[in-house]
């Protein structure tokens, strides 16, 4: 299946999300922090990539727009997984770049079909 990176700096939302991977046949990595994701993106160039968006530091609406303008790593699609539901929030994520916009806490099943979807384009 895919290589996911997930990006988040809960170590409980990790775990949770590793699970449902694994369980769905997926290679998972794991960064806690932005400027980390976007070093092992370059790195590991993996098939999806899983970001959070409130993180210490850099933030997710920053480092996905650096990914999706990154030549190195543009073509990698990025699913923004917060717990900023807002309108306002999936608008702006979207607009830096991500393919699609999950709100925490994720479904499992739901989560799997968004990338499925997302390797399928």
């Amino acid at each position: 299946m895919a290589r996911v990176l997930i990006v988040d700096d809960s170590p409980t939302e990790v775990h949770v999300l590793r699970g449902v991977l694994e369980k769905g046949g997926h290679q998972v990595s794991a960064a806690d922090n932005a400027e980390e994701g976007i070093k092992q993106a370059k790195a590991l160039k993996p098939d999806v990539i899983l970001m959070d968006v409130v993180m210490p530091g850099m933030n997710g609406f920053q480092a996905t727009r650096a990914l999706s303008k990154d030549p190195q790593t543009q073509h990698i699609p990025i699913l923004i997984v917060t717990t900023k539901d807002q309108e306002t929030d999936r608008v702006w994520g979207l607009r830096q770049g991500a393919k699609d916009y999950i709100a925490k806490p994720v479904d499992g099943d739901d989560l799997l079909n968004k990338i499925k979807s997302v390797l399928k384009k």
